[in-house]
Parts: C-alpha cells; sequence; structure tokens
C-alpha cells in the first residue's frame, strides 16, 4: 500500500519529512487529526533500522494520539514526530533547534511534548525557536515532571473500574498487584497505600521494587510470577503488549487497570478477557493524565486546573463502560467509539463557517 493509500484509509492529514545536513536531523512529523484542535503529541527519539520503521511507527502514535486526547476531552487533535538516531549518541543543540525551526514553520498545526528518548532539557532547546511545544522546564512556565499526575488519573480510572466490577469504588483492602515499579507506578502505589489496598509488586530493578516494599509495606514477587498472583485488581505499568496468549490463562484478578501504553498484544486479545468476564479500563483512556497535564500549559498552566480535568478520567472510563454495554463490544472498541463520536459531533458543529477569535474553521 502506498502512503498516500493508507493517509486516506485512516484519514490522515499531513506527513512533515525534515532534514538538516549541519546538524545530522533527519525527523518526521505526522498530524492524523486536527477536528478538536492543534495536533499535540510528544517527539520520539529513536535508532529506526530504516526509514519505512520510522513512518509507520510515527504514524501509529499519531492517530493513536487523536483517539487519546478525544477520548480524554481535550479539544486538541492528534499529531506525533520521530527523530531518526540513536537519543545516546546523536542529540545535538543544532538538532534539536534545527527541529524547532520545522515545527515553528507549521504554525500552530502541530505541538510538541517529550517521549521515549527525549528529555525536558530536549524541549527547552526546540523552545528557543518555537513556542509550539510543552513539557519545558519549570522556570518556562511547565508543569514540570508528568508522572505523579499521570498516576493519578491512573488512581481515578482504577476506582471507577472497581466501582463496575465490585460495585464501589473503595479500594481499602482490595489486593493490587502492580507490574513495574517506575516512576508512575510509584506515585499510583502511593495512592493506594494511602487508601488501604494491598499491595504486590514486581520490577526489573530490584531497586524499584525494594522502595515500594519499605515505603508502602508492598510484597514482592518475580516478574514472572505477578500475573498468576491471586488478587483483585491487575495493574500493568511496564512495557507493552502484556495481555497476550502466555498471560491471560494466569490471571486471577477480575480488573485490569493500569499505566502501560498497548497493554493488548493484539485486539483478539481484548475479545477473549471481555468474553471471560474480566473488567479492563483501556490503556489510552485511564493513563491520559500526562497529556492533560501538558495541554493546560496550553493556557498558561495552572496545577489545580489541570488535577480537576485529570480527576474526570473516572467518569471517562465509566461512559467506556456504559458504550461497551450499550453496544455489546469489549472495552477496548467502546474507547475507540467514544472518541470517535466526539470527534464527530464536533466536526458536525464546523460544517459551517465559524470564526471564535483564534481559529478560523472552514469545513
Amino acid at each position: 500500500m502506498s502512503i498516500f493509500d493508507y493517509m486516506q484509509k485512516y484519514d490522515y492529514e499531513q506527513l512533515v519529512f525534515c532534514q538538516d545536513q549541519n546538524s545530522g536531523l533527519k525527523a518526521i512529523i505526522c498530524i492524523h487529526d486536527t477536528t478538536l484542535g492543534p495536533a499535540l503529541g510528544g517527539t520520539r527519539m529513536w535508532p529506526y533500522k530504516n526509514e519505512e520503521e520510522a513512518i509507520v511507527d510515527v504514524l501509529r502514535l499519531a492517530r493513536g494520539m487523536t483517539y487519546k486526547n478525544a477520548a480524554a476531552g481535550l479539544n486538541i487533535g492528534g499529531g506525533k514526530a520521530v527523530i531518526i538516531g540513536d537519543p545516546r549518541q546523536h542529540k545535538s543543540e543544532e538538532l534539536f533547534r534545527a527541529f524547532g525551526r520545522y515545527i515553528q514553520g507549521l504554525n500552530g498545526r502541530y505541538i510538541t511534548a517529550e517521549d521515549v528518548g527525549t528529555s525536558v532539557a530536549d524541549m527547552d532547546l526546540i523552545h528557543l525557536e518555537t513556542d509550539y511545544v510543552t513539557g519545558v522546564s519549570p522556570a518556562f512556565g511547565s508543569s514540570g515532571n508528568p508522572s505523579p499526575v499521570t498516576a493519578y488519573g491512573v488512581y481515578r480510572g482504577m476506582k471507577a473500574a472497581a466501582k463496575r466490577a465490585y460495585g464501589s469504588d473503595d479500594l481499602s483492602g482490595r489486593v493490587v498487584a502492580v507490574q513495574g515499579v517506575g516512576n508512575v507506578a510509584y506515585n499510583l502505589c502511593r495512592h493506594l497505600h494511602e487508601e488501604g489496598a494491598h499491595l504486590i509488586v514486581t520490577d526489573i530493578n530490584e531497586e524499584n521494587v525494594n522502595r515500594a516494599v519499605n515505603d508502602f509495606g508492598a510484597k514482592a514477587v518475580g516478574v514472572n510470577e505477578i500475573f498468576g498472583v491471586e488478587c483483585d485488581i491487575f495493574s500493568p505499568c511496564a512495557l507493552g503488549a502484556v495481555i497476550n496468549d502466555d498471560t491471560i490463562p494466569l490471571l486471577k484478578a477480575k480488573v485490569i487497570a493500569g499505566a502501560a501504553n498497548n497493554q493488548l498484544k493484539e485486539e483478539r486479545h481484548g475479545d477473549q478477557i471481555h468474553e471471560m468476564g474480566l473488567i479492563y479500563a483501556p490503556d489510552y483512556v485511564i493513563n491520559a493524565g500526562g497529556v492533560i497535564n501538558v495541554a493546560d500549559e496550553l493556557q498558561g498552566y495552572n496545577r489545580e486546573r489541570a488535577l480537576k480535568k485529570v480527576e474526570t478520567i473516572y467518569e471517562n472510563i465509566l461512559r467506556v463502560f456504559e458504550i461497551a454495554e450499550r453496544d455489546g463490544v469489549p472495552s477496548y472498541k467502546a474507547a475507540d467509539r467514544m472518541a470517535e463520536e466526539r470527534i464527530a459531533s464536533v466536526a458536525k458543529s464546523r460544517n459551517t463557517f465559524l470564526q471564535n477569535g483564534k481559529t478560523v474553521y472552514h469545513r
């Protein structure tokens, strides 16, 4: 399939190739959909094997951001960028400033943020060339480390999933198995511990496990044991694709709710856990706290306002379950429908010329 055929099939708007010989920059910016507003999504830096791999990744990621932002109730569209290169070797001021100039050239259609392989310091360099960047240093009005806010959103979504499964969102006394105890999951464990939940944790990093054990009285298990432990809620907070043919038969939890991206290895695994009666909180809905937080920077960051918006993840998860029941579909499909319905609704309101003082739409 040609790139244009693929873009037409999934309704992409724009694919921008950027190169700068002086800095060695090779980057691709993808804007999937701007129905709800300018496209917001991070910049990933990765040593892709070839250009085709980079194109496939940026297309996939940009479309995912459209659904994530729409489901979160944000007035922003979906986009993403990738820089081809090893973040351990190829970073430079010249490279990120050159990339910033390409972003500036899009005149606000795409707003970037940090992602895998990029950092706050990199965003600060991009910020030297453009204002269309979030997640910069707090000195520039940024929200700072997004991990605690992401964790709070996952916590709120987990409570909603518990309400669906058990009739109450009270997590005191519930056993939660947390796979991966990095920055987001550590803060999630703190919320769960404060509510009185019992924690079982694992991580490939022994230091992360020890911190959770010492700070929250968590029980530690091996990385492969976590799937089969007796628990009420299984919380994937590490790698993606952990809900798969090997792990599903081991699960004893009634609820799956965690911070990891792309938790289902394949869509059929979402169908399988639905048929088993498990309650799955779709990943891009429950882990949207980070993007909600950085999106607030576009208005001049206000932490209280951002957290209030993050709290709505609770209602968003319940809405997903309502759509799933209404349409008789698994929750992962219901999440897509929730996002698509919102985009379609807003698109209808823009069928005629509209000027809102900031943007002119003529669709």
